[in-house]
Formats: C-alpha cells, sequence, structure tokens
C-alpha cells in the first residue's frame, strides 16, 4: 500500500501541464536522437543536459526531462536499424538482423510498428521491476555503513569493464583519470588544495557538466569532421501499414519473454542493454528453432532483442537509483545530472528525495504510453529527419551544448575548458579508451574518498575494516568477478553479435 501511495504522489509531479510538456519533449527528442546512427542515448543526455540547467528547470522537471530522452533514444535507435541497416547504437544491432530483411520484403511500417509495441512491453515491465524492486534495495542498503559503501564503489568501477565492453587495462586508466580529475581543488577536510596551481577557477574543482559535455557531445563533432559522416542515403520506403491483431498476438510470447531476460540484465551491474537485447534474441532463436526463419525477416526476431535492450535500459535505473551505482553508460550520465542537483543517489535518496524519485518513476510509466503513441503515427517524421545529412544536424546538436554550457556558468574559462575535454575525448577515443569510466570515477571519487577517511577513523586506522563484514565480503567478491568476466564474455559476446550482424550484410 505503501508503494502505491508513493506512486500516486509520483503522478501527482508527474502529470502537471508543466512536466508532461517536458516529458513530451524529451521523448521527441529522444526518439529523434536515437534514430540517428553514432549518437545515442548517452551522447543525447549529454548534449540536453545543459539545456535543462539554461532553462532553470527544477530537480523533478529536469529529471523526467532526461529520463524522457532515455526512454526516447532506447525506441529511437531501432529506425535507422530497420531502413538503413545501421544500428542508431550497439544494443540496436540484434535489431538489424530480421528488421532490415523485414524492410527489404516491403513490411518495413509492420517492422517499425511491431519494434514500438516490443519496446513498449519491454520497458512498461521494466519499471514495473523497478516499482517492485528499488525500495526493497534501497531498504536493505540502509544497514550499509562507510566500509560497505567503498566496497560498493569499487564494484562500480569493477564493472565497468562489462558497461563499456573495452579492453579491463584500458578501463582502469580511465578510471584513474577520472579519479585523478575528481581530487582537483580545495580538499574541505584539511584546506589543502590539490592541483589548482593557483588557478581560482579550479579550487572548487571541474564543472561534471562541462567533463562530460566535452567528452561525449564535443568529441562526437571531431569525429563527424573526422569521416565526414553519412550523407542523407536513399532508405528503404515505409509503406502503408499493415498491421492485423493476429501480428500482435503472434510477438507477444517472445516480448514477454525478452523484457523478463532484458530487466535481469540491467539490473546487473556492468551488463547493460547490448546483453539484454543479444540474449533475448539468442533464447529466442533456440526456442523455436525451425519454427522460425530468423535472420530472414521473422517478425519475432525484431521484437525480442527490442524488447530486451529497452527493459534493460530500465532495469539499469535500479542499482542507479538505489545504490548510486550506473548499471550502463547512460544510468552513467543521469548518476551526473543527481549529483549536479544535488541529489545523492542511494538508499537515502528514497527517503529524502522521495516526490523526485517517484515522479521520475511515474513519468516513466506514463512517458512509455506517449512514446507508443508517438513512435507509430509520427514514424514518417523521424524517416524525413533521418533522411537529412548530418552535416546539417551535427553542428546544430553541438551549438545546444556549448549554448547551454555558456547559459549556466557565463565563463568562457569553463567553454575553453569543455572544448580541451572535447579534444582529450577525441583523442581517447581513437586510442579505444572509454569515457564512461572517467565520468563515473569524477562523479564517485569525492564520496569514495569521504567514506574509505570516515571507515579509517572507525577503525582507528585498520584497513581490516573494508573487508571484515559479510556485506563486505560478498561485494568484494562480486567486484572481482564483474573485473574478470568481460575478460572472457565480453569478447565472446561482440564477436557472435559481429557475426550475426555481417550474415545480414
Amino acid at each position: 500500500m505503501d508503494i502505491l501511495q508513493l506512486l500516486m504522489q509520483g503522478f501527482a509531479v508527474a502529470l502537471t501541464p508543466e512536466n508532461i510538456m517536458y516529458a513530451m519533449i524529451g521523448a521527441f527528442l529522444g526518439t529523434l536522437i536515437g534514430c540517428l546512427p553514432g549518437l545515442g542515448p548517452a551522447n543525447g543526455i549529454a548534449i540536453l543536459m545543459p539545456l535543462c540547467f539554461s532553462l532553470g528547470l527544477g530537480a523533478d522537471s529536469a529529471l523526467i526531462m532526461l529520463t524522457s530522452v532515455y526512454a526516447g533514444t532506447m525506441y529511437g535507435g531501432r529506425i535507422s536499424s530497420i531502413l538503413l541497416n545501421i544500428p542508431g547504437d550497439e544494443p540496436a544491432m540484434m535489431t538489424c538482423l530480421d528488421g532490415y530483411p523485414m524492410a527489404r520484403k516491403g513490411k518495413a511500417a509492420e517492422a517499425l510498428a511491431l519494434s514500438a509495441i516490443a519496446s513498449f512491453i519491454g520497458s512498461f515491465l521494466a519499471v514495473i521491476g523497478l516499482i517492485i524492486m528499488a525500495p526493497l534495495l534501497a531498504r536493505f542498503a540502509l544497514h550499509f555503513g562507510p566500509a560497505e559503501y567503498f566496497a560498493l564503489f569499487i564494484l562500480a568501477f569493477a564493472t565497468l569493464g562489462g558497461i563499456t565492453g573495452k579492453n579491463p587495462m584500458k578501463t582502469v586508466l580511465a578510471t584513474a583519470l577520472g579519479l585523478m580529475l575528481s581530487t582537483i581543488g580545495v580538499d574541505m577536510n584539511t584546506g589543502v588544495e590539490r592541483f589548482t596551481y593557483g588557478n581560482l577557477h579550479l579550487y572548487e574543482g571541474i564543472d561534471f557538466i562541462v567533463i562530460i559535455v566535452g567528452l561525449f557531445a564535443v568529441s562526437e563533432l571531431f569525429i563527424f569532421i573526422e569521416s565526414h559522416a553519412r550523407e542523407g542515403q536513399a532508405m528503404i520506403k515505409v509503406e502503408k501499414l499493415k498491421l492485423t491483431a493476429r501480428d500482435i498476438l503472434n510477438v507477444l510470447p517472445t516480448s514477454l519473454r525478452g523484457s523478463l531476460l532484458g530487466f535481469i540484465a540491467g539490473v546487473l551491474p556492468g551488463a547493460g542493454a547490448s546483453l539484454g537485447s543479444f540474449i533475448s534474441y539468442t533464447l529466442e532463436k533456440k526456442m523455436l528453432g525451425k519454427k522460425g526463419c530468423f535472420g530472414e525477416g521473422d517478425a519475432r526476431g525484431v521484437a525480442a532483442p527490442e524488447a530486451g535492450n529497452n527493459a534493460a535500459a530500465n532495469g539499469a535505473l535500479v542499482p542507479m537509483l538505489t545504490l548510486g551505482v550506473p548499471g550502463s553508460g547512460t544510468t552513467a550520465v543521469l548518476l551526473a545530472m543527481l549529483v549536479t542537483l544535488n541529489i545523492q543517489p542511494g538508499p537515502m535518496m528514497f527517503q529524502q528525495n522521495a516526490d523526485v524519485v517517484w515522479g521520475v518513476i511515474a513519468a516513466l510509466l506514463f512517458g512509455n504510453i506517449l512514446l507508443l503513441f508517438m513512435n507509430i503515427p509520427m514514424i514518417g517524421v523521424f524517416v524525413k529527419i533521418l533522411s537529412v545529412p548530418s552535416r546539417y544536424l551535427m553542428p546544430m546538436v553541438t551549438m545546444v551544448a556549448v549554448v547551454g554550457i555558456y547559459s549556466i556558468s557565463n565563463s568562457t574559462t569553463e567553454l575553453y575548458m569543455m572544448i580541451g575535454f572535447g579534444v582529450l575525448g577525441y583523442v581517447l577515443r581513437k586510442l579505444d579508451i572509454p569515457l564512461v569510466p572517467i565520468v563515473l570515477g569524477t562523479l564517485l571519487g569525492p564520496t569514495m574518498e569521504v567514506n574509505l577517511r570516515n571507515a579509517m577513523i572507525l577503525s582507528g586506522g585498520d584497513v581490516g575494516i573494508l573487508w571484515n563484514s559479510g556485506i563486505t565480503i560478498t561485494i568484494w567478491s562480486v567486484a572481482v568477478i564483474g573485473l574478470l568476466a568481460p575478460v572472457v564474455i565480453g569478447p565472446l559476446l561482440r564477436r557472435k553479435m559481429k557475426a550475426a550482424h555481417e550474415v545480414v550484410e
């Protein structure tokens, strides 16, 4: 009953005229960004984050808008996968396997509609799972002390290999760089200046937003300039929609199974939407066997990965909201938004900021219904936008981010720093060093340092406190597994996804 009452309070926050408008804007922009190849949800949120601050949005409105962008990008990724055989982001790769063959058979409209329905089922059920699991996990986490939280942060960094899918050593290097950046400024405990070099602008550290926009949005522009991007290209024509109730019922069991698997993958820190879409598609293919024609345009081959990746995307919010540990790269960017708004994710968030948390959860439920009704009738609009050459779209997208940063601080110094981080992000991406660990290290570094100091004070300097309880031992064990698992599973998963995609091409 308590959960229902809190959810009703959340709807009271989410369904104000102002927040409905921001949810609609976020859902539209998210779908648009998602359908543009290469941008993806993390870049989309990083680009629009400064806009929320420049508009002076409150915590609830800003988070509702950005979570709507997040949900919209997961829907939008399927459009370029089906029409161009180019996934909007990595999780949408599996949608290409049957989505593009369906489109070549003249069933592009049906593929787009069924993928939207499967995305809705996956997202909606995952939000229900979030409503049930998050309060329980938050209540359990109230028993955590400084040592448990320090171990939890180690777990967050250890699972980054699964989030980024990169070489573990490169992930460690990126994490160390993020932790180094987090120490810049005046130490609040001792008053000692650290890495400021006498520059007054660095006394309070570097703003998270500057780092995120530089690393993601600006570096994306540099990558675009280098590659010259794709011109507006001919895509498969979308005919009139001829969808029957039988078609929907045919993919319903597939969508339900994919939703369950995707949610489990999302809740596990480091697994992410890519794993959700892969295991959903693979399981469905094995279950149906010769009864299906996977890889040749089977509608269930479109529904399975879409339900899986959308469920995983929403499932990743569970560890982020309850423990402050992001379950994906995109939730790491959302975590930065929360910290910037002076909201500390974790179990206390459900008590201290209950209106914001439940407002966002209610907005996710409402937003998914909104996205379903937006994506089917407005598919023609997104198709036309997708055909616009990227050389016109990318500069406009970057301009939004730059203007947003300046409107927040009115400081040219932060613009220079943003460009500097853009150059750094470009170099790191060329070296195949992931950016998410840098962001997470910058975000979690100060809190991690505080918890380590508090643990040492409680123990009188005995480091054994960091692993002398059942909870800490469990977390350290999971962290070791999380660090080693990507070394074994990651390359195998990427090889299979790449091989499957090459078969279609």
